[in-house]
């Protein structure tokens, strides 16, 4: 039989009108709204208030008064000086909180346990390691902005109370990501090495460390971006950078000075994200 009589007679099917997976994405759209429907209602999560009338012109308003941004020699100096706390803050409060999860980390993963080298881990070093762990999840587990005005009552207003507040809360997020990061990996090398008789900290330089390197500085670096953000905030309770400048700023309602904050903040997240992107290039 030729080859066109037999295409002839075969049937081709023709494409589905509807999606076949419709009823399953459509039961999960519903759930999942089912499930959301209860939290917005507890939120009082109302988004149409912003197109209200009154809404509307409050906000014209508030932004009219950004037009022109101040750039007078002085105000711009003093952003700048803030700026330059800003990131001194970050990068001081990072410091800190590596001197806190870095310790923590090696005392607390399983990969590098002396102990656990024969199977079970024994008693004081579990209960070590799990008072360790409740140790980092407690530092986390207060926001950094609570520990800032722990602090500004403790030390005062000032650039102090922020450096400890993000060495605290992200020296609890190190320290867990630290762990999890070291413990996913592959822990033969340094496993080897405890059983040769090397300490616990030559075993994670030589087991541990080269191929984790690379992930541990990214989430540092990206740790760090974060920090500079946290910092601005922190400037709301007295901590002290462009936050608090921001603060003064918006109670005077001075729009033009705002502004300048905000465009030069923006720069400053900007800049953090390009010398971030830099460094996890050179460490790929």
């Amino acid at each position: 039989m030729p080859l066109n009589a037999t295409l002839g007679t075969q049937r081709i099917a023709a494409p589905p009108v509807r999606d076949p997976a419709w009823r399953g994405r459509v039961l999960l759209a519903g759930g999942a709204l089912a499930l959301l429907w209860p939290l917005l209602v507890a939120t009082e999560f109302k988004p149409w208030v912003l197109w209200d009338a009154r809404s509307l012109k409050v906000t014209a308003n508030f932004l009219a008064s950004f037009v022109p941004p101040r750039v007078s020699p002085d105000f711009l100096w003093l952003v700048l000086q803030q700026t330059w706390r800003t990131v001194a803050i970050a990068t001081a409060g990072i410091a800190l909180a590596l001197l806190l999860a870095v310790p923590a980390t090696l005392l607390s993963t399983r990969a590098l346990s002396v102990s656990a080298l024969a199977g079970r881990m024994a008693a004081g070093p579990f209960v070590l390691r799990q008072g360790l762990r409740g140790a980092l999840i407690v530092l986390r587990s207060v926001p950094e902005l609570v520990w800032a005005l722990v602090f500004v009552r403790v030390v005062g207003l000032g650039p102090t109370a922020g450096v400890l507040a993000i060495a605290l809360t992200y020296g609890g997020m190190l320290g867990k990501v630290y762990g999890e990061i070291l413990e996913s990996g592959e822990g033969h090398a340094a496993r080897n090495l405890l059983r040769n008789g090397c300490s616990r900290l030559q075993a994670f330089c030589y087991g541990l460390l080269p191929q984790n390197a690379n992930e541990l500085t990214s989430y540092t670096v990206y740790r760090w971006e974060c920090a500079i953000r946290s910092s601005v905030v922190l400037g709301f309770v007295g901590a002290g950078g462009l936050g608090q400048e921001l603060d003064s700023s918006m109670k005077m309602l001075a729009g033009a000075e705002v502004a300048t904050i905000l465009l030069v903040f923006v720069a400053l997240v900007a800049l953090a994200d390009r010398a971030s992107g830099w460094l996890r290039r050179q460490l790929g």
